[in-house]
């Protein structure tokens, strides 16, 4: 989902439709929930490849929502210049740090051994996949500009609900992961999905 921030409403941007709301509690998590989406699928992925509950999946989850509520500050007070190069840039960004990654599985999948195949846990990895998740958030900081007692409170609940549902994402995607399927391959063709969507959605 792309948010482009006009002041004193948010503007969800998906297709031909434009639902233009105000700012309260119930908007703030239908927002939460709305950016939540990508990285619960990340996440999914990490557990299909997993196929069992790891403990670095909380270090997964925390990073997701720390960049989840990160990135709004960001945008908050680098104004409006920086959050217009973002809104430009950032779909392609995302597009090709998921496509890389998601190519890497996919080549993994077939040439990797299986005793190999599992999640990749590196910080580095996932710093990565944070990034790509949350490049696009950085717009949502203007919401906040005409809100400044929001602004903490907002972020906070956005980051909190990151994490929980990364950590329902990876759960979903252990159960997934018992099944007889190539899940190296599936996990690689849903992040290049999920790239060319956010790119998608960034551009039109």
């Amino acid at each position: 989902m792309v948010i482009l921030c006009r002041k004193g409403a948010i503007n969800f941007v998906s297709g031909d439709w434009l639902l233009v709301i105000g700012m309260d509690w119930l908007n703030v998590i239908i927002m939460g929930i709305g950016l939540a989406m990508d990285c619960c699928a990340v996440s999914a992925v990490q557990g299909q490849n997993q196929h069992r509950w790891h403990p670095r999946a909380l270090l997964m989850a925390a990073i997701f929502g720390c960049f989840h509520c990160g990135m709004p500050i960001i945008g908050y007070y680098a104004g409006s210049l920086f959050v217009d190069f973002m809104r430009v840039y950032a779909p392609w960004i995302a597009l090709a740090l998921l496509g890389i990654l998601g190519i890497k599985m996919i080549w993994e999948a077939f040439h990797g051994h299986d005793e190999e195949k599992t999640a990749n846990w590196h910080v580095t990895n996932l710093l990565l996949l944070a990034i790509a998740t949350s490049v696009d958030v950085l717009a949502t900081g203007l919401l906040f500009v005409p809100y400044p007692d929001w602004l903490w409170p907002s972020v906070l609940t956005i980051g909190a609900i990151t994490a929980l549902f990364s950590l329902g994402g990876y759960l979903l995607g252990v159960y997934l992961g018992r099944l007889k399927i190539n899940m190296e391959l599936v996990g690689g063709l849903v992040l290049i999905g999920l790239g060319i969507k956010i790119c998608i959605e960034g551009v039109m």
